[in-house]
């Protein structure tokens, strides 16, 4: 297959974006500490802690000051088959620093049950908007292990908590129009937003069957999907607009952490992004504006501001991670975020908005 047939409508600024990025690092995030999985202790579940802990999103309720983390486990090394846990942990613990030492009791609250994740629920990003919580996983389908079929290997589920029952149900899984997305091999990094107008858009990152893979939006036409009495509905993806390329010193990018919103539909969104000497994590930052139907990127930190260097991210399941999915406005200037670390443990890190912003305005296009 050609790589010209992937051609996508390109967000505005998306050139520029990748004419400014280096393969340099300026590391802006205060670590604050590191949950591992011998401190977590299961309450719904025979065996008491998980073998790993990481990949954490992140909801934070100002009212009670907990950091609720909603973070992916293994259970077991055979076939790496993972969960996702609740965890609360409050704020002072975070600033404090005993999260360092600190026990803390984890509720698994959803895993595999149907074909589009028997294999997996990985990478949850967690957000809200219609006044619910939602959150959207990466689901291993019954290909993952199929070493005839590769295509549709991951897909993106989303879930919503119904307050009612106090439980997630799976509402959505997205799937990609083979004429637009030809057969892809999966697709991850997935989250929704919806605009002030509006709007709703999935941020994905398909891995093509030409070996690419692409940082894309998407917008959903059907608001109504949500309220449709239907435990799981398939919902085809038949657009994208492609925001940023994969630079010439990486393998590949992904979206990180659901936006942080600005003001209106200005947000900045973590994005992370693996080099192709060691294929170690690093992320980077953007700041985009969405008018109508145009995506515009308006900067882009010509660095990475955060790279491992701690033991507990250069050392693990996977080493030389930091793979956050959670992020949180802490304050005015503070940004809290959740992470993976080296595939083993959860860290969290604290961002100053104004010196993001700072790298932000090194790297501005609009």
């Amino acid at each position: 297959m050609s790589r010209s047939r992937f051609i996508f409508n390109e967000a505005t600024g998306c050139k520029e974006a990748y004419d400014i990025r280096k393969f340099e690092t300026n590391d802006i995030v205060v670590r604050l500490g590191v949950i591992s999985p011998n401190r977590v202790h299961l309450n719904n579940y025979p065996i008491e802690k998980p073998i790993t802990i990481f990949n954490a999103s992140l909801h934070y309720d100002g009212k009670e000051e907990i950091m609720r983390l909603y973070a992916r486990i293994v259970l077991g090394y055979y076939m790496y088959v993972s969960s996702i846990v609740k965890v609360d942990v409050p704020i002072e613990d975070v600033f404090n620093r005993n999260i360092n030492i600190n026990h803390y009791i984890g509720e698994i609250v959803l895993y595999p049950t149907c074909k589009y994740d028997i294999w997996g629920v990985e990478d949850p990003r967690t957000y809200e908007f219609d006044e619910k919580l939602h959150m959207t996983y990466t689901g291993r389908t019954i290909n993952y292990f199929n070493p005839a079929i590769r295509v549709n290997r991951t897909l993106p589920v989303t879930a919503i908590y119904d307050e009612s029952f106090h439980t997630w149900r799976k509402k959505l899984v997205f799937t990609l129009s083979p004429e637009v997305f030809g057969e892809p091999i999966s697709n991850k990094d997935a989250f929704l937003y919806k605009t002030v107008d509006d709007n709703l858009l999935l941020f994905h990152r398909p891995h093509l069957e030409d070996e690419t893979y692409r940082l894309i939006i998407s917008k959903i036409d059907d608001l109504k999907i949500f309220t449709e009495n239907l435990e799981l509905k398939k919902i085809e993806v038949d657009n994208g607009v492609e925001v940023i390329k994969v630079a010439p010193f990486e393998e590949k990018i992904g979206w990180a952490t659901p936006p942080i919103v600005l003001n209106g539909n200005r947000v900045i969104t973590l994005i992370h992004g693996t080099d192709n000497d060691v294929t170690a994590y690093r992320v980077f930052a953007a700041q985009l504006h969405m008018v109508k139907d145009e995506i515009v990127v308006e900067a882009v930190t010509p660095h990475y501001i955060m790279e491992p260097k701690t033991p507990y991210e250069l050392v693990g399941d996977r080493p030389l991670v930091v793979f956050p999915c959670g992020a949180a406005r802490i304050g005015k200037d503070e940004i809290l975020i959740t992470y993976g670390a080296a595939d083993y443990m959860v860290g969290v890190g604290l961002i100053s908005l104004s010196e993001l912003l700072g790298e932000l305005d090194k790297g501005r296009i609009y």
